[in-house]
């Protein structure tokens, strides 16, 4: 096996007709984080751009995290340009060996579903015929860099609802989805194989620890995933979300039903690797949420203590709109 460059570059041509070029270093990770990126006086196209490679290392069914892996780019492009996604894909593969192209690489694409692996377009007008362009009639997929079938039919993905509720006109129902793409890899930590690309640090290491507490209480879930979490509303607080993101997993593998409907769920855990479901503050708000927002076919999953607090018709009202409605102590037993 050939060594692994410490640095490989990318461009991509700009609506102007300029040319932006995509570097990415790689070094020992030294338990920093494995992806960083920079965008000087743009930190928005720089969280952009970690997004966009978080999400598309998804379906890369190898994994290593011994790494750290900086990726930089020479210029900003204009605020709605998105054609040096593909890019930056293709610059964070290279570095890693993933993509081990021929010559230098001028690539141009964009993906609403960079973690399926699909490549949505490509925005520019004229490029040279060795460019890399993205979309249908170019590279419509990531596994044709190396002749395997589209990935995205090996992605299971699955969505769970909670309540966000903080008092106001705002209160809603947010959605969060959990995919799965399955995993040929030896040893490594279960959190490191977790990305959660739009929250903060504190809300990424919770939903990684929730996930793998919740996978070791399944005892086949270790080790087989690598996975991508996403939220309707990435701008929210406490832990209410755990039983939702730690339901979608579980649909998402395999491990539950799917309801009729959705599922909506609240509750944390103190102690999720032995599958306990702890409540969490406002009982009374929540479930009102909660009912209102229910449609038929719904199962409304609530913490067991919640069940003496619940309002005197709470079960009945929702059983009247064709919800489903469960008081759990533990996953698993719904």
């Amino acid at each position: 096996m050939s060594q692994l460059p410490l640095t490989a570059e990318s461009r991509s041509l700009l609506a102007d007709g300029s040319t932006l070029i995509v570097t990415a270093t790689r070094r020992p990770r030294a338990n920093r984080a494995d992806v960083k990126c920079s965008a000087a006086g743009a930190p928005a196209l720089a969280e952009r751009m970690l997004n966009v490679v978080r999400l598309a290392r998804h379906t890369e069914a190898r994994f290593d995290s011994r790494d750290q892996v900086v990726i930089s780019i020479d210029r900003t492009p204009g605020a709605h340009e998105r054609d040096w996604e593909l890019a930056v894909v293709l610059a964070d593969r290279m570095v890693r060996g993933v993509y081990q192209p021929a010559g230098p690489v001028l690539a141009n694409g964009w993906s609403d579903h960079w973690q399926l692996g699909r490549i949505g377009g490509h925005d520019v007008g004229q490029a040279p015929a060795d460019a890399v362009l993205g979309g249908p009639g170019g590279l419509a997929h990531l596994g044709m860099l190396s002749g395997q079938p589209d990935p995205a039919a090996a992605v299971s993905s699955a969505r769970a609802w909670f309540p966000l509720h903080s008092g106001g006109i705002n209160d809603s129902l947010c959605w969060v989805e959990v995919s799965v793409y399955p995993l040929a890899r030896d040893g490594g930590e279960e959190e490191d194989a977790i990305s959660v690309p739009g929250l903060d640090l504190t809300g990424q290491l919770a939903v990684r620890q929730a996930l793998a507490g919740a996978r070791h209480f399944d005892a086949r879930g270790l080790g087989r995933w690598r996975s991508v979490v996403r939220f309707g509303q990435p701008r929210f607080h406490g832990n209410s979300f755990e039983l939702a993101l730690v339901m979608a997993d579980r649909l998402a593998r395999g491990r539950e039903f799917l309801p009729r409907g959705r599922i909506i769920a609240t509750g944390c855990s103190g102690a999720w690797h032995a599958g306990r479901v702890d409540p969490v503050d406002g009982c009374e708000p929540k479930c009102a949420l909660i009912l209102q927002q229910a449609v038929a076919g719904d199962r409304i999953l609530l913490p067991a203590a919640w069940e003496s607090a619940l309002a005197p018709g709470f079960l009945q009202a929702a059983g009247g709109k064709g919800a489903s409605v469960a008081c759990i102590e533990r996953i698993g037993m719904i």
